[in-house]
């Protein structure tokens, strides 16, 4: 056992919601928080700053999960806000559900692994944003998230590598020209 599929024992009888591109699941602000695991499309989760300016955290395809981690485990209001890139079914899972008993039916190194996997992304992109070039973060963009460059944006791309769709344009040029 080792995909949230499993994990949190989801079927094709578990019951699911849809969501149309664009549609806002969650917001800032928000106490309802969930864990959405996206069975079809593709979700994202940003922040908005005080400038009006969306800054992208992660993205969650087929087979992933993606929720606001510190608002589940401090169970508080959202931080962050998770928009359906594309039209979306997920499988809605609340913080109780997540925390009793799928935890405890299963083998905990079952558990672990697919999370331990998702917060290691996580841990790579913030040393990464912290101290690698913008060329070297999309490159690792690339290497993760293999399956997304085609299916987003590239501004929002370009919003998640801490850098502009200009300077993602300019990293994309100089690697096609170096093939």
């Amino acid at each position: 056992m080792n995909n949230f599929a499993e994990i949190f024992e989801i079927t094709d009888s578990t019951p699911t919601k849809s969501y149309k591109k664009g549609e806002i699941i969650q917001h800032a602000g928000d106490k309802s928080i969930k864990t959405f695991y996206v069975k079809e499309g593709l979700l994202r989760a940003y922040t908005i700053d005080e400038k009006g300016r969306e800054h992208n955290f992660m993205f969650a395809s087929e087979g992933w999960i993606i929720t606001d981690v510190e608002s589940i485990e401090f169970n508080e209001p959202a931080l962050l806000y998770i928009e359906s890139i594309e039209p979306s079914i997920v499988v809605p899972l609340d913080r109780e559900a997540l925390m009793a008993d799928y935890f405890k039916k299963m083998d905990f190194q079952d558990v672990i692994k697919p999370l331990l996997k998702r917060v290691a992304v996580m841990q790579r992109r913030i040393i990464l944003m912290m101290s690698a070039s913008a060329k070297e973060r999309y490159l690792h963009f690339l290497e993760t998230y293999p399956q997304l460059p085609n299916r987003l944006p590239q501004k929002m791309i370009a919003s998640y590598l801490g850098i502009t769709p200009e300077a993602l344009s300019k990293i994309r040029g100089n690697m096609s020209r170096n093939k």
